[in-house]
């Protein structure tokens, strides 16, 4: 299955000053997948991974220079490595502190590639006696987004581009086109972005096999939590297993008195973290203004948490909601379900994430920054979507200065003053500009009056 990530894989094997990569992410989002298709590119690739060898970890016992590294390395894997023709790709790194460590020291002697992937890095990174600073990048890696799972099930390369041309020029889509993307939003919706749980879907359209793949991840990450999360995991797993009912309540806020009446926030924090660091769950903060700097606007004490994934998000609702949504119905849960839909799909395409929330103004679902402009960003479930009574009190305010609101629907494109409505599916081209790269912003220092 096409994944966007193997053209950033790329460029980094064609960098010839690249340092190694750290690829991050959650669980079973097919990130080891990604790096053996990238190890296709190479002479040969050497893969260890620490959980399932664990007599790996002598590699990096002892001495950590390059040359004692790399002779244990290649006696352990028992092949030749060519120079400057290998990758090596170290899996599950997190079972292995002395490896991240040692990296600094093989990306210096500058032999072989490496690659390094975990999926609970953030969570164990008190473990690490030294970091690899300036000799590692990181690249963080997602579910499969909506136009992913849009060409794994087939969608034709000139149909994206007849979409993206729609899109830009803010044009109808045919109503042929538009009512089966809403289609495949709608599946995507129930299946979400799990590689397993995607090649499930388009090999049977089974939702009873689609449900229990998903389940059987949602028991992986539990385990995860069992056996990493250490004295907070009662914690960890309560406010885990919390998620659905709390994005169902009214605010989709988490509340504390949700888990217990006397619980206190200090108590939880490292469970809210643990959930962030592991990318399990995607904290959207509320905002005392929507002004920029958003960050500097926070309120870190007030938010809603998503799951990363919103296939997984279905499966662990109780209610059997895949039916609903494939009836057209994307307002169950009170639009909870599709909100998810969309913190995800944000996440991936560059955004931070946002809400605001006030009395007085009523509740923006997103509040993202876009360039150099705050954007107001409305999720609309249901047939009503020209009524959004929050996004048209915000934008009348006029010391924060939103001059265009976005809705998402289940409507064609269309552009009402400065509010402009999009079909749920075009949220892939969404996209936050990406910072420059080395060598597209060269500053010329001039400093004549300097003495």
């Amino acid at each position: 299955m096409y994944r966007k990530i193997m053209k950033d894989l790329t460029a980094w094997k064609n960098n010839k000053n690249k340092k190694a990569l750290l690829i991050t992410g959650a669980r079973q989002i097919g990130k080891t997948y990604s790096i053996r298709e990238l190890g296709k590119q190479y002479d040969s690739m050497v893969e260890i991974n620490f959980i399932t060898e664990p007599d790996a970890v002598k590699i990096f016992e002892g001495n950590l220079d390059a040359d004692t590294i790399i002779m244990n390395l290649t006696a352990y894997a028992r092949r030749k490595m060519t120079p400057h023709r290998t990758l090596v790709f170290f899996d599950e790194i997190q079972e292995c502190p002395n490896a991240r460590t040692a990296i600094k020291f093989l990306v210096e002697d500058g032999r072989f590639d490496y690659i390094e992937s975990g999926s609970l890095l953030g969570v164990r990174y008190k473990t690490v006696k030294s970091y690899p600073v300036g000799y590692e990048e990181t690249l963080r890696m997602y579910p499969m987004d909506f136009e992913e799972f849009c060409l794994a099930n087939g969608l034709q390369e000139d149909v994206l581009f007849y979409l993206r041309s729609c899109y830009e020029r803010q044009e109808s889509v045919s109503q042929a086109v538009h009512q089966s993307m809403l289609n495949l939003f709608r599946y995507y919706t129930i299946v979400g972005g799990m590689p397993d749980v995607v090649k499930t879907f388009i090999e049977s359209h089974d939702i009873g096999r689609v449900i229990q793949t998903q389940q059987n991840i949602l028991s992986l990450y539990r385990q995860d939590i069992s056996k990493y999360a250490l004295e907070n995991k009662a914690r960890v797993t309560r406010v885990f297993d919390l998620i659905p009912a709390q994005l169902d309540d009214k605010n989709r806020r988490f509340t504390l008195s949700a888990i217990s009446k006397n619980a206190r926030s200090r108590e939880y924090e490292d469970a809210f973290t643990w959930l962030d660091d592991a990318e399990v769950a995607l904290p959207c903060y509320n905002l005392t203004a929507p002004q920029l700097p958003l960050k500097l606007n926070e309120k870190s004490t007030i938010f809603k948490l998503f799951l990363c994934d919103c296939g997984l998000l279905c499966a662990q609702s109780m209610d059997n909601i895949q039916f609903t949504i494939l009836q057209g119905d994307l307002s169950v849960n009170m639009g909870s379900i599709l909100e998810n839909v969309f913190a995800q799909q944000l996440v991936s395409n560059g955004f931070e994430l946002y809400y605001y929330n006030k009395q007085k103004i009523g509740e923006l679902d997103f509040v993202l920054q876009k360039d150099q402009q705050v954007i107001p960003l409305e999720i609309k479930s249901g047939k009503d979507y020209h009524s959004h009574t929050a996004l048209d009190n915000a934008m009348a305010v006029s010391e924060w200065e939103l001059k265009q609101g976005i809705v998402f629907c289940s409507g064609n494109v269309e552009k009402q003053g400065p509010v402009t409505y999009f079909p749920w599916y075009m949220i892939m081209f969404y996209k936050r500009t990406p910072l420059p790269h080395s060598g597209q912003m060269i500053v010329n220092v001039d400093l004549p009056s300097l003495p």
